[in-house]
């Protein structure tokens, strides 16, 4: 073997040892460290030298360094007041309030009150199931013709007929499983040991599939008014499926003769977002093929569309009238997670998006949209292209296939979609906005795991959809749903847009 073959094998090997280390790494983050990815510049060792050090310094002779001369410094600072500690937080007042009066032990008959002392603090009540009797008197009214005719209220309308749960409880139960992440045996569990009311799984379990199918259209309205959105965020998170045809990543039915057979199967949850509404939308596909990308934004037909780097978006991008909008975050963790293996450029590049944030903070206090694109332009447009001209000239002496070449050569790939936010004040120069709605749907998989069917992952985004949207809206969800269920009954389809999130006035 030659000098020349030797030398690249060992490069070869050089370049699989480091992103060996580099997936170390990851993995001892994912267990161990932190999930933020706040910059700090790592100081570079005074003994370390220069890589840019001037060559007729380094052929000069050192001299030998001089005895340090100790010296005793006294100063006088001042120092800074301490916070003041914010003091307790106020007791709300729309608390119910139950008060006890406690008098002396000893006699005070013939003693004057001359004040009293007022003490606070909070019990707690669990929450109360209420049994709802509705009374209807019968009324006989004599007829002309057909004899006694029979007098009576109507029955208000319930969002499941005969069912003993009304639409608070609906809502509670759906609540409690999508926000605070209580799959339904606990909810059950807790019902019989708060209330001593035993229910069983199956009978939740259809309340829950009634609710969700009276929803099914208020859930078509907000899918046609996100995509009826000139700006449009997307993004995609796995879940897992219980299906009797488990399928591998491939896609093929993987059968119980082959080795791995699960009755698992991973499906995905594209999340479609209008930043400028603040409408969200979950699909289900059990894929994440340019096909499923394909039926998911299949209404969106002109305008901005903000997505990571993922390929299945190309053919969304290439519509006409379609510009794609590139997420700087995903380009930054990038250079974040490459600081292992080469932190001297990963700190550069990470201190120039440091600036860019820095300047898309002002920009986003504009309020004006021609103002905050002005700013943009002036300010960050410059900070973007030393970032691009930084990368192509450090491409040409990293390993490709090292992290830190991964991300310069992902940094280049995305450069056009990048510039797409200098053309419309109102983008957004990420899409953790979006990531923020998905996070819900990470915390939940972590205590129900998975979903019970394809039909069940349907339901689950359709719930997750409503809720994410509720957030952004700023309205409580769980008097959204209330109401929303006590009416969706008695509403027609062309008002159903008035019990939108947001759009549905405050019940009781």
């Amino acid at each position: 073997m030659d000098a020349q073959a030797i030398f690249a094998e060992n490069k070869e090997l050089k370049a699989q040892l480091a992103q060996v280390r580099f997936e170390l790494e990851q993995l001892k983050r994912a267990l161990f460290g932190s999930t933020t990815e706040r910059f700090v510049p790592v100081p570079a060792p005074t003994e370390q030298l220069s890589l840019f050090a001037q060559p007729e310094a380094a052929q000069e002779p050192q001299e030998a360094a001089p005895e340090p001369v100790k010296e005793t410094i006294t100063y006088e600072r001042d120092k800074a007041a301490a916070r003041p500690h914010p003091g307790r937080a106020a007791i709300p007042g729309h608390f119910l309030e139950e008060v006890l009066v406690i008098e002396p032990e000893e006699d005070t008959e013939g003693l004057v009150k001359i004040g009293e002392e007022r003490t606070e603090w909070v019990e707690y009540t669990p929450a109360s199931l209420i049994k709802q009797v509705i009374i209807r008197p019968k009324y006989a009214k004599p007829g002309a013709d057909c004899g006694t005719e029979i007098l009576i209220g109507d029955l208000p309308s319930r969002p499941i007929d005969k069912s003993v749960a009304g639409a608070s409880l609906l809502a509670h139960i759906a609540i409690a499983k999508y926000v605070d992440h209580l799959p339904f045996y606990r909810q059950i569990q807790r019902f019989s040991r708060d209330y001593g009311w035993q229910l069983h799984k199956s009978t939740v379990n259809s309340w829950f599939a009634a609710s969700c199918n009276l929803l099914v259209p208020l859930h078509k309205v907000l899918l046609e008014r996100t995509m009826g959105s000139d700006y449009l965020q997307a993004d995609e998170s796995k879940i897992k499926v219980l299906t009797s045809e488990p399928k591998g990543e491939d896609g093929k039915i993987i059968t119980k003769k082959d080795k791995g057979a699960s009755k698992q199967q991973l499906g995905w949850m594209w999340v479609v977002q209008d930043p400028l509404q603040g409408y969200v939308v979950f699909n289900y596909e059990d894929s994440r093929s340019a096909e499923a990308a394909t039926k998911v934004l299949g209404g969106f037909k002109a305008g901005y569309l903000q997505t990571d780097g993922y390929a299945s978006y190309n053919g969304i991008a290439a519509r006409p009238g379609v510009h794609r909008l590139g997420c700087l975050a995903h380009v930054r963790r990038k250079f974040f997670d490459a600081r292992g293996n080469d932190p001297t450029r990963a700190d550069h590049a990470l201190a120039l998006f440091k600036a860019i944030y820095g300047h898309d903070d002002k920009a986003r206090a504009l309020e004006d949209v021609a103002d905050r694109l002005e700013y943009r332009k002036w300010h960050m447009a410059p900070l973007y292209q030393r970032l691009k001209d930084w990368a192509d000239g450090e491409s040409v002496s990293v390993t490709p296939q090292s992290p830190i070449g991964k991300a310069i050569t992902y940094l280049q790939n995305q450069w056009p979609n990048l510039r797409t936010l200098f053309m419309d004040g109102r983008l957004l120069i990420d899409n953790n906005l979006i990531e923020n709605k998905i996070r819900p749907l990470a915390l939940g998989r972590r205590n129900y795991l998975f979903a019970g069917s394809h039909e069940g992952a349907r339901r689950a985004a359709m719930m997750y959809s409503f809720l994410a949207t509720c957030k952004a809206q700023g309205v409580n969800p769980m008097e959204w749903l209330t109401f929303a269920l006590q009416h969706i009954a008695d509403t027609k389809i062309s008002d159903l847009h008035t019990l939108l999130p947001g759009s549905t006035p405050k019940s009781g």
